[in-house]
C-alpha cells in the first residue's frame, strides 16, 4: 500500500443508513470510500476504482447476495489483494464459515462498533497497530 495515499474501501449493503454509518467510520480510519447497494453494483465499481484494499461486504442483499460477490471475486485473479471483510447480522457458525471458505478474510457482526472495527482492520493489516508505551 502506497502511504502517501489514502486506502481505498469499497462498502456493499442494501442499506443507505448501513453505507453512511460505514462510510463515516472507514473515513475516521483514513479510508477514501466508495459504495454499492448489491453485489452486481459493487462488481462494476470494483472494475471502475480498482486497485481497492478493502470491500466490507453485506450478506443479504438483492440481485447479487455477498456471498455470491465474494465467490465471484475470489475467482479472479486479478483481486487477489483485495481484503474481503463480511459485515452482517448472521452469526450462525455455519454461515460464518461458508464465508470464510467463500474467501472472505474477516467476519464482522452488525452493529459494527468503532473499536472493533479497528481491530479488524488492524488484523487485516490495513491499519497500524497502537504504539503500546510500558
Amino acid at each position: 500500500m502506497n502511504p502517501s495515499s489514502a486506502p481505498k474501501a469499497l462498502i456493499i449493503d442494501d442499506s443507505r443508513t448501513i453505507r453512511l454509518m460505514l462510510n463515516n467510520l472507514m473515513k475516521e480510519f483514513g479510508f477514501e470510500t466508495f459504495h454499492a447497494a448489491d453485489g452486481i453494483e459493487a462488481l462494476q465499481v470494483l472494475e471502475q476504482q480498482w486497485p481497492l484494499h478493502l470491500a466490507l461486504v453485506d450478506w443479504e442483499m438483492p440481485r447479487m447476495n455477498g456471498l455470491e460477490f465474494i465467490e465471484k471475486v475470489r475467482g479472479n485473479a486479478a483481486y487477489d489483494e483485495l481484503k474481503l471483510m463480511m459485515v452482517t447480522t448472521i452469526n450462525s457458525l455455519q454461515q460464518v464459515a461458508r464465508a470464510l471458505k467463500a474467501g472472505a478474510d474477516e467476519y464482522h457482526m452488525k452493529p459494527v462498533e468503532k473499536e472493533s472495527l479497528e481491530a479488524k482492520l488492524q488484523l487485516l493489516g490495513l491499519l497500524a497497530e497502537p504504539e503500546v508505551t510500558v
